[in-house]
């Protein structure tokens, strides 16, 4: 045998030897960077995949649980169609988020425009009764036999007085501005062949 072949051959085993050895290194820290993303994710708190404990969610400390409110719902129709809350009353605590809703059928072959406007019982709760979301705050244009449910999304004031253990919210469905054309109008000068 050549001693230059040996030589090669040692240097190829010894080459080969550093490579299995790179090798697994490389794979013992592939295998170890998990855990250690975990660590340092959790120390900075940076991303929430990772973490292993269920996190409550926020409560609303404004709720007052020791206080039970009965709202009830009405609907009243001025028009056209058929008005009606899908469910007759709710059980909320002052503070609480609450939605309701409401269910209006246009029965006319025809689309009209209408708005509601609320009412509340007694009336002395008014400035206690907050909206977060009505249908009653804009116009609702109903098409031709639609039929919608629209949300009323509220809370009532902590500040309520104590006494007061119901409240009745009222709606009045009505028309306004006739019947909307279903096309408009040429404009003025326009020659309509």
């Amino acid at each position: 045998m050549n001693p230059m072949s040996s030589r090669i051959r040692r240097l190829n085993r010894s080459t080969l030897g550093k490579l299995v050895v790179v090798a697994v290194m490389m794979f013992g820290f592939g295998y170890a960077l998990v855990p250690m993303y975990r660590q340092i994710c959790e120390v900075l708190g940076i991303n929430v995949l990772t973490q292993s404990e269920f996190v409550e969610a926020p409560t609303n400390t404004q709720v007052d649980k020791t206080r039970t409110i009965v709202v009830e719902l009405d609907g009243n129709a001025q028009g056209p169609w058929r008005f009606r809350p899908t469910t007759r009353s709710i059980e909320v605590h002052p503070g609480e988020l609450a939605t309701v809703t409401y269910e209006v059928v246009n029965t006319q072959g025809r689309a009209v425009k209408a708005q509601a406007i609320p009412s509340y019982a007694p009336q002395s709760v008014t400035p206690h009764f907050k909206k977060v979301e009505c249908f009653c705050f804009q116009e609702q244009t109903l098409q031709a036999n639609e039929a919608r449910q629209m949300p009323v999304v509220f809370f009532i004031d902590p500040a309520l007085p104590r006494e007061v253990k119901n409240i009745t919210l009222s709606y009045t469905f009505f028309e306004i501005g006739g019947a909307i054309k279903a096309a408009a109008a040429p404009a003025t000068g326009a020659v309509v062949k």
